[in-house]
């Protein structure tokens, strides 16, 4: 399953947060957030950008068969993109987290569409009919691949905020 991602240094980032509640410099914390943001939003981006622009391929009707529009309007790629969200953390487990928000999601999309997608092979009910099945492929690593190309620049970024920030407090 995609798993949301956390953009740690762990203790680096533990003993940052400690040293900014002490030092209770609200327009430092505001500047450590926005940064911390601003090092995974490309990562977001890139990843709202693969969903939005898989291609999602299965191997059609037969000839003669039935068929038609899909009765619902929304296009599921767009609908998970605009669940993709980051959240930063300055207290309790600090760091940046960049997730999928199932709150976000359409009822009718479960989690599991997501996961499938990540692993390259969806397999759904034809208009919920359980006894008629499709399957539909995508490139796999869509959300994967992303984060493997983004982890070493957001994890320089991420420390060399903590650093300009203890350079700061101290």
């Amino acid at each position: 399953m995609p798993d949301s991602f956390r953009i740690t240094g762990t203790g680096q980032l533990l003993t940052l947060a400690a040293q900014l509640r002490r030092a209770g410099h609200e327009n430092i914390r505001q500047s450590y957030t926005r940064r911390i943001r601003r090092a995974a939003e490309p990562l977001r981006d890139d990843l709202q950008d693969g969903i939005r622009h898989l291609a999602i391929t299965s191997t059609g009707r037969s000839a003669g068969r039935r068929g038609g529009r899909s009765p619902t309007t929304r296009p599921l790629r767009a609908a998970i993109a605009a669940a993709i969200r980051i959240s930063v953390r300055t207290t309790g487990d600090p760091g940046a987290k960049i997730w999928i928000d199932r709150a976000r999601l359409p009822s009718d999309v479960p989690m599991g569409v997501v996961t499938r997608l990540n692993e390259g092979r969806l397999r759904h009910p034809v208009f919920g009919n359980k006894r008629r099945w499709s399957q539909q492929n995508a490139p796999p690593g869509w959300w994967d691949k992303p984060w493997r190309d983004h982890r070493e620049r957001i994890t320089r970024e991420v420390n060399r905020v903590a650093d300009d920030v203890r350079r700061h407090l101290e």
